[in-house]
């Protein structure tokens, strides 16, 4: 894995239209892709309900600084039933309506900020990639996600390369449980709140992740911050919790450790960790 590798990858596709979604990996890749040669690429980024306002801020505000051509579409995803129900390959029909989506803009090779350790999980958005041409230049060149970071970091993308991982929005929606703008909202609402609640006096980011589950509501948080959550700060974020909740999320909250795609259901009974 080396910075010109990647470089060389880059040099051999020609015009491109880099998909970004506002985090580290797909910016770094826009950034670099983008100063290698100025005015060939394009930048895409696809506004959603299951997309936080803010990394849609973050995109805007690095394509302005970086004087990237950049175009800001709908992928459309919530026009498809498919996509609504919120099954196990959710992501396959997720990424199907965002490559489409990019495709009717551009004729240029899409590029994926996906990594080398995103092949070692279940990545069903990877399938869509191949049925529509999508090239992955850091799978090519070798790179995972330490390496991306690192190169974030080369780049002078201080505050992009430090930024933690952050799912789509949908992602905290328990498997099979159908998916609709209004949860994702709350469930963003609720994310800011408690995040918010835990950075007061610090200032420093947590790791908080509200679930939407068959039993509930779950708000997952780092094992520091929920040792640090006493009875009544736990009933008080829950009370705030509920004020804002649709009618069918307004019962009890439940706190709990934060576990990586916990709400992924493989197979009934047995969650993804």
């Amino acid at each position: 894995m080396t910075r010109q590798k990647l470089e060389a990858v880059l040099a051999g596709l020609g015009p491109v239209a880099v998909a970004v979604s506002g985090g580290v990996d797909s910016l770094t890749l826009a950034t670099l892709a983008h100063r290698l040669a100025p005015g060939t690429a394009l930048v895409v980024h696809a506004v959603s309900p299951a997309v936080p306002d803010e990394a849609t801020a973050r995109v805007r505000a690095e394509g302005a600084r970086e004087g990237w051509t950049l175009r800001v579409i709908e992928a459309g995803e919530f026009a498809d039933p498919a996509y609504r129900a919120n099954p196990v390959n959710r992501c396959f029909f997720c990424k199907t309506n965002l490559y489409g989506a990019v495709r009717a803009v551009t004729d240029r090779q899409i590029l994926s900020g996906a990594n080398r350790d995103d092949l070692g999980e279940y990545r069903p958005g990877l399938d869509a990639a191949r049925e529509h041409g999508v090239r992955h230049p850091y799978v090519e060149a070798g790179f995972d996600k330490a390496s991306v970071r690192a190169l974030a970091r080369d780049l002078g993308l201080g505050a992009v390369a430090e930024l933690p991982a952050a799912p789509c929005l949908s992602s905290r929606v328990e498997t099979g449980i159908p998916i609709e703008p209004e949860t994702l909202g709350f469930i963003h609402a609720v994310e800011r709140l408690v995040g918010g609640a835990l950075a007061a006096g610090t200032g420093a980011k947590r790791a908080v992740r509200c679930r939407v589950r068959a039993e509930g509501v779950v708000v997952e948080l780092d094992p520091g911050s929920l040792a640090a959550l006493d009875a009544d700060s736990r009933a008080e974020l829950g009370a705030g919790i509920r004020e804002i909740a649709p009618a069918r999320l307004a019962g009890p909250v439940r706190f709990a450790p934060y576990r990586v795609g916990s709400a992924f259901l493989v197979q009934q009974g047995e969650a993804r960790s």
